[in-house]
């Protein structure tokens, strides 16, 4: 993150989103609008050249949609962190993006404090994840997942955490913070911050949504 603020980009293919967004942001002062792109293929673009540090993706674009352009810039650029807009809370495209490396969700109708907020929560490497809008939707469409034929994280994956680092995974699952994780586990915040950093490195993953998404998708928390 640059001196100047979170430095995001802005990717709709309705003018008025993305100039609303832009005036509701720009008016944070630790937040500045750098860029926008009209579809997927042109977000991938202006990622490139403006390394930002969120982009605010909506799904539904012409030529490329959020999905495909989450993927492949999460894939390009570790660094910059994806935050999809939907109209509903329950979309199953925004399950897809999830699994495509997306942070997290916002609805598009959010107030100017949560998608201020949104940012910043992403920007600093967490993930939306406490809403309950959020936590119904990685459970509702890792249901989806289990029906259709996508594949399941690899069980010699799971293998590979210690039995105190499943507990903590299963806790992420269920949308708990380190600080919450660590009061239920009884021990110090640190500790659980370590805990997290081991398992995103063994299981390959980007952040805690991703976490979640995995834990769901391994079986180890039941949806519902």
């Amino acid at each position: 993150m640059s001196g100047g603020g979170i430095r995001v980009v802005i990717v709709d293919d309705q003018m008025m989103v993305r100039e609303g967004f832009s005036v509701l942001l720009n008016a944070m002062p630790d937040i500045e609008v750098v860029g926008e792109a009209v579809n997927g293929r042109e977000a991938i673009a202006r990622v490139a050249e403006l390394r930002p540090d969120v982009v605010l993706m909506d799904i539904r674009m012409p030529e490329m949609n959020g999905i495909e352009a989450t993927r492949e810039i999460v894939a390009s650029d570790a660094a910059t962190k994806v935050l999809v807009l939907t109209t509903f809370d329950l979309d199953e495209y925004v399950y897809e993006a999830l699994r495509a490396g997306a942070s997290g969700f916002l609805l598009k109708d959010a107030s100017a404090r949560q998608l201020a907020e949104g940012v910043r929560v992403v920007a600093a490497g967490e993930a939306l994840l406490a809403p309950t809008v959020t936590k119904r939707l990685i459970v509702e469409f890792s249901r989806i997942g289990a029906t259709s034929g996508l594949k399941a994280p690899a069980q010699d994956q799971i293998g590979d955490l210690t039995e105190r680092e499943t507990e903590v995974l299963v806790l992420i699952a269920q949308g708990l913070s380190n600080a919450e994780i660590a009061d239920h586990l009884v021990v110090a915040e640190s500790t659980i911050k370590t805990h997290v950093s081991r398992i995103l490195v063994k299981l390959g993953l980007r952040d805690r949504t991703q976490a979640a998404v995995f834990a769901y998708e391994a079986r180890l928390v039941t949806p519902g």
